[in-house]
């Protein structure tokens, strides 16, 4: 992918007036000094769900595309404009596996930096739990290349390529383990 810029550094003409006197305010903006307006680089919302089946096993995709293609992830994606982050996994989970999610439940959230077309996209990933019963057919479409269904005890952090991703496994798999 090349080097990884933070967009602040990308964006170098102020969205309002055009000029080039676009300078940073500091590690979240930048100032225009001829129209004086003030942007701020917020992060982007994303979600991923952990869903789990009647047997105790987790859905895993493996990914299709960069970054990260061919390790394995969960579910999910960028939440939409207007979509509340419930909305968004479900449409996500939907594009990836076909499946369509009555309910899942919001189990803790993870900042990450993605990166995207030659820059980090800064995101909180929200995480979810979803309950489908084992007998679901499900299809890998959108940027998922396959998906599996792995026993909680037997998923390895070391194989999920995004970091946040990895993160929510280990604690996933830590939290499952007390419940034993």
């Amino acid at each position: 992918m090349g080097k990884k810029t933070h967009p602040l550094h990308i964006f170098q003409f102020c969205p309002r007036c055009g000029s080039a006197h676009f300078v940073e305010k500091d590690d979240m903006a930048k100032h225009c000094l001829d129209c004086h307006f003030v942007y701020y680089f917020n992060i982007s919302a994303s979600g991923a769900a952990f869903i789990v089946n009647n047997k105790g096993e987790l859905m895993v995709c493996k990914r299709a595309k960069e970054p990260a293609k061919g390790t394995l992830d969960l579910p999910g994606g960028f939440i939409g404009i207007n979509e509340t982050g419930e909305e968004g996994i479900k449409r996500e989970i939907h594009e990836e596996t076909g499946i369509v999610i009555e309910e899942c439940t919001y189990l803790f959230s993870l900042p990450n930096v993605y990166p995207y077309a030659g820059f980090e996209v800064h995101t909180l990933d929200a995480f979810y739990k979803c309950t489908v019963p084992s007998e679901l057919t499900v299809q890998a479409q959108d940027d998922v290349e396959a998906i599996y269904w792995i026993p909680i005890n037997e998923l390895e952090p070391a194989r999920f390529g995004l970091t946040s991703i990895r993160k929510a496994i280990t604690r996933f798999i830590a939290e499952a383990q007390k419940k034993e």
